[in-house]
Formats: structure tokens, sequence, C-alpha cells
């Protein structure tokens, strides 16, 4: 944990603090950014980072240890009116202080502090405002060997990707059947043999499945997969190892040669779209400029607006990836919510603009890491749709 810099972000957010608190492993943000191993948790803990001075900490008496290697004087209670006691010690003085909340949970990542909690520390007459700038600064932003993890788990996607489309055409021409699940199994089974892990998924979905954005196929009732059919995989994955990060991706091909000029149109104005997004992205990062989450979702979406197809486009236009595939960084959000969060260096995101007809949905996505002065696409980048035959 790195107090200095924690400290130095509070006080130009014009913080006087941040609170961290947990109960049952509630918040397993608040473990990662103090760097604390979760314990048992059965009873409340608090500890304050102030803007200034030394931390302070709060913890039952009979799990003192919970806060065990953190700096600062760490004092216990046991009664609720010692808790309180104990509570208005590490307030004292503090004005506005952050938590793991966010106003109308906006940002559910970071809205994780009950609300009975915010009502007593608020009771106190602090001003509890959300530590979702700060969770990006200390939780989101990857080290040099996550990025190398990152780019590593890309190469060996994105030939999964390639082998899975390729194993489809083969199907086709020996005239054997295939379906969703069989693609999903094999896909799962290259992971493992390259040496990567996954949450769930992937997503393979044929024809009208493909507009359902989360859509899975089960070993029952999945499609077959047939000559003239659509097909959307997406897949994420990240190696087997400590602090690792994801890679996400989603490609559409189609089992032919020569697309239908309704589907290759919709590809066309996702790809557009996406390309749009990426590109506002680069260009505010080589100037240096400030940009933020819900900008990047106005370049796709106004671009597939302009097209006639926005109300067929109801997601957001990307999410933060980490050690979870969703990650709690900056979201290419404006749809789901109004995303003010700054996009910083450090972080990675998903952009993957989709279009949904009932007939059929594209969706083209590529992962985007920002540098100081440079965002780049971390993996392959889908141009045309795929020709499966």
């Amino acid at each position: 944990m790195q107090i200095e810099e924690i400290q130095k972000a509070l006080r130009e957010e014009q913080l006087d603090g941040w609170l961290f608190f947990d109960h049952h492993q509630r918040d397993p943000l608040a473990y990662r950014v103090l760097g604390l191993s979760p314990g048992t948790a059965t009873r409340r803990w608090y500890y304050l980072i102030p803007a200034s001075g030394e931390p302070k900490g709060l913890v039952h008496a009979i799990e003192s240890e919970a806060l065990q290697g953190l700096p600062g004087d760490v004092r216990p209670y046991s009664s609720w009116q010692a808790q309180m006691d104990g509570l208005k010690r590490l307030l004292s003085g503090r004005r506005r202080v952050a938590m793991q909340y966010s106003p109308n949970c906006a940002i559910p990542y970071v809205s994780l502090v009950d609300g009975g909690t915010l009502e007593l520390v608020r009771s106190l007459g602090v001003e509890v405002v959300s530590s979702a700038n700060l969770i990006q600064l200390f939780e989101s932003r990857w080290t040099d060997e996550q990025l190398e993890m990152h780019l590593e788990a890309g190469r060996r996607v994105d030939h999964v990707r390639a082998s899975a489309f390729e194993r489809i055409a083969a199907s086709l021409r020996a005239r054997a059947t295939i379906t969703e699940w069989d693609v999903n199994r094999l896909i799962r089974e290259q992971f493992t043999k390259c040496g990567m892990v996954t949450d769930h998924g992937p997503i393979v979905a044929v024809n009208s499945n493909m507009s359902n954005p989360h859509y899975e196929p089960a070993a029952q009732g999945s499609r077959e997969i047939r000559s003239q059919d659509a097909v959307l995989i997406d897949l994420w994955a990240k190696l087997d190892r400590p602090h690792a990060v994801f890679y996400d991706i989603t490609w559409t091909g189609y089992c032919g040669s020569d697309p239908p000029s309704a589907l290759q149109n919709i590809f066309d104005v996702v790809r557009s779209a996406r390309d749009r997004a990426v590109e506002r992205v680069q260009t505010a990062a080589s100037r240096g400029e400030t940009i933020h989450g819900f900008e990047v979702d106005d370049a796709a979406r106004g671009y597939i607006r302009e097209k006639g197809f926005g109300d067929y486009f109801f997601h957001r236009t990307g999410h933060s990836i980490g050690e979870e595939v969703h990650g709690t960084g900056a979201n290419m959000d404006n749809l789901e919510t109004h995303d003010e969060r700054k996009i910083i260096p450090g972080t990675c995101f998903s952009i993957e603009p989709g279009v949904y007809l009932p007939e059929f949905g594209i969706r083209s996505e590529v992962n985007v890491y920002v540098e100081d002065r440079r965002a780049i696409v971390t993996g392959e980048v889908q141009q045309r749709l795929v020709p499966i035959s």
C-alpha cells in the first residue's frame, strides 16, 4: 500500500480521508487497495487513511488482528457504544471522506458499503463521497508485468478464436454436425491447454441468438451451425497466474463466401463505430487531453444513431478490464450510466459497440490500453466478416 500516494490523491480531490469498512468480506476492493489478506471478518472493522498524518483503525476485540500489518494506531472495541466512540475518534475533524459508495448506485462496481453504514458515518456530521476516482488510481492501473500478461493472453486467445472458426468451417466441409455448445466446449478445452482460465462463457451464438448480448449455449437446446448462418463468438480469458488480467474480444463470421448485404451492412456500421471510438481515445491520448468514459460511448453511439440503428444498440460501448473481466476503472458508458470518470494512463478497457436486430446481431470488440501519450489496441482487429467456408 502506498500511503503517501493515496494521501496526495486525497488532497488533490479535496478530501479529508478515505474510510475503509468491511464485514464478512463484502468489499474485496478494500482488501486489494490496502494489500490486506482477507480474514474471517465476522465483525466490523474500519480503517481511515487521512489526507495527512497517521492512519487509524478500529477492530473488534475478538478479531483484533483484522488489520494486522497496516500502519497506524489500531484500537479494539467490543460494545456498540465503544464502536460508536471509536468511529467518532477516527472521524474527528473530518468533513469529507471517501468510501466505496456511488450516488444512486451509478457505478455498482464501487457501490459496496451498505446503506446503514453510510447513515452511521453521516450521523457523525461527515459528508461521504464516492471513492470511484481513487479506486481507479489505486486498483485499476496495471503494472508492467500485468500488461505483458495481457498481451500474452491476447496472443493465445486470438489463436483459440481463429481455431474455433476453422473448426466450424471444417465441420461444414465434412458435412458433420457442429453446435454452439460444441464450439463453446472446444474453446474452454483450448483455454485449459493454453494455460488460461476464465470465469464463464464463451458466447457462441448463431443468427437470432446473436441478438442476445449475454447469450450462452447450453448442452441441451443449443443450435446447430449450418451453411449460410451468421456466427458470433465472444471469448475472454487470462493467464493462470497470480494477478493476471483478462483479454476480452468478440468476432463475427458468415458460413459462406458471400454474406448477405444486410449482414454486411450492419458489420460495416459496427466496425466504423468501433473505429471512431478507438480514434477518439487515441487522439485525446496523443494530445494529452482529458477524456471521460461517456465521451467514448458518445463517439460510437452517435455514429450508430446516424446510421439509423440507435434503438438496436442497448448496452454501453465498453467496460474496464482488470483481474476480473469487468474491472473497476472507467467504463465507456453514457447509456446505462453517465460515467464521468477520466480515462487515465495504465488502464485498459473494451470497446464493443453492437447492433442487435431480431434476425441477427453484430458486435465487434477490441481492448484498448492507455499510456501517457498513446493508446493502443492490444490484439488483432477484425476488419471483415470471417468467411467460414
